[in-house]
């Protein structure tokens, strides 16, 4: 079977771009052709499987894999001594695989700096220390965004070109160009951008859903690809009185839909945690960022009833034993009356 040199399968944010080109630079010359996926949480389990099928070289960045099965693939494939394959920043996958010698996570730095940081340690060659010291800037950039550190501007504008133009344009420019500076058309585009980026927010809020303290719920259509992170940060961090967890719902290609959760107090991902069951409702993330993905059967308000009661549920101490999807989605129902 057909195979490529290495699969680098990454996210679709800054940090997921950013990590691509971290990769792509780096392999370019020795394990050419290079193959890159950039995909969301429900894609990864596929993407993983198919690359091992192929007997194929795969590194997956700032993504983790869904599914109990892909997982026990990788532990029968890997093998002892070879470099690990997942690079990552998110707590839960510290917390459920952290101790796998094929993951290398921390929650210090994006995966981005997570990995070029694993590089630059491990590079012993002059060209590849050059290589990768020319990336340095973008990837201090991509950490200030995701890591909402807000000590350097261009990191919002960098996202929002991500938004506008789409992830794979940002790649390209960063393979052909890994300067952090601007130019002053793109530049000029992005600070557009975040103007309007600031109307849609304020259109968002004003449609948004509120359930009390618990959840600001955003229905399709209010916002645009890539405007989630900003979005909830805006939320989250500026308004007052803010909900424990905000979510953004989106319809995916396939029909199934995609819930953007963030929160400050770690909700996310024990909302996610909740309501995962690995087969109708998949997900991942980490405390305050994370995803979840409902079957194209559910309805929105079903969705947002089911998040509410999961939050309420994480506000107990102690979680009933048992507990499942289908008794909270029940509850949920009977909430709405």
């Amino acid at each position: 079977m057909s195979r490529a040199g290495i699969h680098i399968i990454s996210h679709t944010d800054l940090d997921g771009v950013v990590s691509a080109v971290v990769a792509w630079c780096f392999h370019k010359s020795r394990n050419s052709p290079l193959k890159v996926s950039l995909a969301g949480y429900g894609d990864v389990d596929f993407l993983v499987m198919d690359s091992i099928a192929r007997g194929e070289s795969f590194l997956v960045l700032d993504l983790f894999c869904q599914r109990a099965q892909t997982i026990d693939e990788i532990d029968r494939v890997f093998l002892t001594g070879d470099e690990p394959v997942f690079f990552d920043h998110h707590q839960s996958t510290i917390d459920r695989h952290g101790n796998r010698p094929w993951v290398l996570a921390s929650t210090k730095f994006c995966a981005a700096k997570v990995y070029f940081n694993w590089l630059m340690e491990k590079a012993g060659q002059k060209n590849d220390i050059e290589r990768l010291s020319r990336l340095k800037d973008i990837v201090e950039v991509a950490n200030d965004r995701d890591l909402w550190i807000n000590k350097l501007p261009e990191s919002r504008l960098w996202q929002a070109l991500v938004t506008l133009c789409g992830p794979w344009s940002v790649l390209m420019r960063l393979v052909g160009d890994p300067s952090p500076r601007l130019s002053d058309s793109e530049r000029s585009c992005a600070v557009v951008f975040v103007s309007e980026q600031e109307e849609r927010f304020r259109k968002a809020l004003e449609k948004a859903i509120r359930s009390g303290d618990d959840l600001l719920f955003v229905e399709p259509g209010a916002l645009e690809f890539g405007d989630v992170s900003d979005f909830c940060g805006l939320v989250l961090d500026r308004m007052d009185a803010p909900p424990r967890m905000v979510a953004v719902l989106s319809r995916r290609p396939a029909g199934d839909w995609n819930v953007s959760l963030r929160s400050r107090g770690g909700f996310a991902g024990r909302v996610v945690g909740l309501l995962r069951d690995g087969k109708k409702v998949r997900g991942g993330g980490h405390d305050d960022a994370a995803a979840l993905y409902f079957p194209p059967h559910f309805k929105p308000g079903d969705i947002r009833d089911s998040l509410v009661s999961a939050v309420r549920t994480a506000l107990e101490s102690d979680i009933p034993t048992g507990l499942s999807f289908g008794d909270i989605l029940k509850g949920a129902l009977n909430d709405r009356g």
